[in-house]
């Protein structure tokens, strides 16, 4: 069998994890927006909510509107900045931390049920040294 291009592969690998990234994130009951920002928190840490927009590539005012509903829900929490007075923190809550890590549970045991039901043995096999691969390709 020979070698295949790697524009092709690239293509076909792009295609098939924006595929399957979309149907894991079906399994999330908080709205996606919400889960990157929980998920930016619990990453990188506390953040003002103009490095949270520019880490998600929002205007401020979209993040300001997302950062005020999760501060509703109880998921993040204010405090004051350390060393500018004008500015304030946004972190994650306890119940914050809770949330995030139920989505995540949602999202990986449904990708572990589809596998277990859908590969065999051998294609498993083939699926893990697959995904080190793709952490090495992430990691260039």
């Amino acid at each position: 069998m020979p070698t295949p291009e790697p524009a092709l592969v690239a293509a076909e690998l792009r295609t098939a994890m924006g595929k399957l990234t979309r149907r894991v994130k079906h399994e999330d009951r908080i709205p996606q927006g919400q889960v990157a920002v929980l998920g930016a928190l619990d990453r990188d840490g506390a953040m003002t909510t103009s490095d949270l927009a520019a880490d998600q590539r929002v205007r401020p005012q979209s993040m300001a509107r997302a950062v005020g509903l999760l501060l509703e829900q109880g998921l993040v929490v204010r405090r004051a900045h350390p060393t500018d007075g004008r500015k304030s923190l946004v972190e994650l809550s306890g119940a914050g931390r809770a949330a995030l890590e139920g989505e995540r549970g949602r999202r990986a045991g449904w990708l572990a049920q589809a596998i277990e039901a859908e590969l065999t043995g051998e294609e498993r096999e083939t699926l893990a040294r697959s995904a080190a691969l793709m952490e090495r390709l992430a990691a260039r």
